[in-house]
């Protein structure tokens, strides 16, 4: 039977060059900073954010929970989106394991957090509050169907945090997506951000890390938080060898993606009981919405997993289909004729 699986861009397999580049990649012992692979990568990744510095670590979660751990202190807050991944999918490991607050604000469709709402929450100096220490963003926005910040939103968004003494961190895990789906580098994305971070792992395809990029006394400090999180990692290159053939080779495919997540969307459109917002269609994410009396999405999920066709209900009536390397545009096309089937 065809297999599409559209579930996430997570399930991409790596690329016939870096299964080469992995198996020949020089090595060393990464916790001791000798490993020359992944110094190699960081130093790429670094001057690709146009950031002082860069640390490997082993998935987007971890980058994301290091970069809050070296940013904020036990009992300090964080503002961040009600939709944000951090907040919602990251099982509240901030709190869990750094003691940090998280104060929500809602995300509007555009991926944004309006900021009046940003400003209103942070907190003045009092005895009784937690002390506001860092802003966090995501660009592409994951939940609100991978939308995208703009420059000129994070530079409004920098002001705003340096008049009130303010870190950001940018939650980068699809920055190249956004770089791509914007015609804008992705150092512009992440000038206004103290820290980035962002996956190899998902449209570029590596088979597994992220990288987290900051100021040269920021990484530092976040190699410490890596470590006690249980992230230092030895001949790690393997893994940096198929990163570094993602950085250079993988980011200006990933306007395939988006076309092919356009023509889904568009596709289902068209289909009785489904409500999809085009405009949210801007790069490789496609959320909908089924409407339907004799159909839940679960159900419909299940269905179509039975005619090779995967993808997941997000809750309530919302399903999310992620398009990526390995999807072909008759991919596509063979899963909207499957789903219009079942849907007819």
């Amino acid at each position: 039977m065809k297999i599409v699986d559209l579930r996430s861009d997570t399930v991409t397999k790596p690329t016939p060059e870096m299964r080469r580049a992995m198996a020949e990649a020089e090595v060393g012992d990464d916790v001791f900073g000798e490993d020359p692979t992944v110094n190699r990568l960081q130093e790429m990744a670094a001057e690709r954010l146009d950031k002082e510095a860069c640390l490997l670590v082993a998935s987007g979660t971890m980058g994301n929970l290091v970069s809050l751990l070296t940013h904020c202190g036990r009992g300090d807050e964080v503002i961040l989106g009600d939709n944000a991944h951090t907040y919602n999918y990251e099982q509240g490991g901030i709190a869990a394991l750094g003691g940090i607050h998280p104060r929500v604000v809602p995300n509007l469709p555009d991926g944004t957090m309006n900021l009046d709402d940003i400003e209103a929450a942070i907190r003045p100096e009092n005895i009784h509050f937690p002390r506001t220490r860092l802003i966090a963003v995501e660009n592409t926005h994951n939940r609100m169907g991978g939308v995208v910040l703009t420059p000129g939103y994070m530079a409004s968004l920098g002001d705003l945090a340096r008049r009130h003494g303010l870190r950001i961190h940018l939650d980068g895990a699809r920055i190249f997506n956004a770089s791509v789906a914007l015609g804008v580098p992705a150092a512009d994305l992440a000038r206004d951000a103290d820290s980035v971070m962002f996956c190899l792992s998902k449209g570029l395809s590596a088979p597994v890390g992220s990288l987290v990029c900051g100021s040269a006394d920021f990484i530092a400090e976040a190699t410490r938080a890596r470590k006690v999180v249980g992230g230092g990692m030895r001949q790690a290159g393997i893994i940096a060898a198929a990163g570094i053939v993602a950085l250079n080779s993988m980011v200006d495919r990933l306007a395939e993606d988006h076309a092919n997540a356009r023509f889904l969307a568009e596709g289902l459109a068209e289909f009785p009981g489904v409500a999809i917002d085009l405009g949210s269609v801007q790069t490789d994410i496609v959320i909908f919405a089924l409407h339907r009396p004799d159909m839940t999405p679960q159900q419909l999920a299940e269905i179509m997993a039975e005619r090779g066709v995967l993808f997941l209900p997000i809750g309530g009536d919302r399903m999310r289909m992620v398009t990526h390397y390995g999807i072909e545009r008759e991919d596509i096309a063979y899963a909207l004729e499957q789903i219009r089937q079942v849907l007819a």
